[in-house]
């Protein structure tokens, strides 16, 4: 199930946040960096402002009742951008990051965003193929932000639903 996030998810969202960063930024980043009590507290706090935003969404996805994924979009200079996805390793190949970035891309349709941004962390190969899977691709504007390749996605038009059949 997905569904928008509330504070009272955050223990559980910043706990999935550092495990799941922990995968890709293990061996190029200093473990303070990702996992240290003060980022730790950063994440908490960011994601805390993230879900009270009225101009940016967090959603999670559930399984049997535990958190087990995430995901965040906001506007901001014309675009939207895809801030954070998420799927606890230990649900990884289940379909939840997929799900989640179709609820992202519906609620992008309903608001008649066309276009959207992400930054991935370059030495991260997995989750760059996961984002072109679904259509993202390098952003030729901006191809880099520091040690993060951007890319952008154009937001497909959403697919009416076929008529009932009676």
């Amino acid at each position: 199930m997905i569904r928008t996030a509330t504070q009272d998810d955050l223990d559980a969202i910043v706990t999935l946040h550092t495990e799941a960063r922990a995968t890709y930024y293990s061996g190029h980043l200093a473990e303070e960096e990702y996992a240290g009590p003060a980022e730790v507290s950063r994440s908490r706090d960011g994601w805390s402002r993230a879900v009270d935003r009225e101009d940016a969404t967090v959603l999670v996805a559930e399984k049997d009742g535990a958190l087990v994924g995430i995901a965040a979009h906001s506007a901001r200079d014309d675009w939207t951008y895809l801030t954070q996805l998420h799927v606890s390793p230990a649900h990884w190949r289940e379909g939840v990051g997929s799900a989640l970035h179709r609820a992202c891309v519906a609620d992008w349709q309903r608001r008649g965003v066309t276009r959207a941004r992400l930054e991935v962390f370059e030495p991260n190969k997995r989750a760059q193929a996961f984002y072109a899977a679904r259509g993202w691709v390098a952003d030729p504007e901006t191809p880099r932000h520091g040690d993060h390749l951007v890319l952008r996605l154009a937001v497909p038009d959403a697919v009416p639903e076929a008529p009932a059949r009676g």
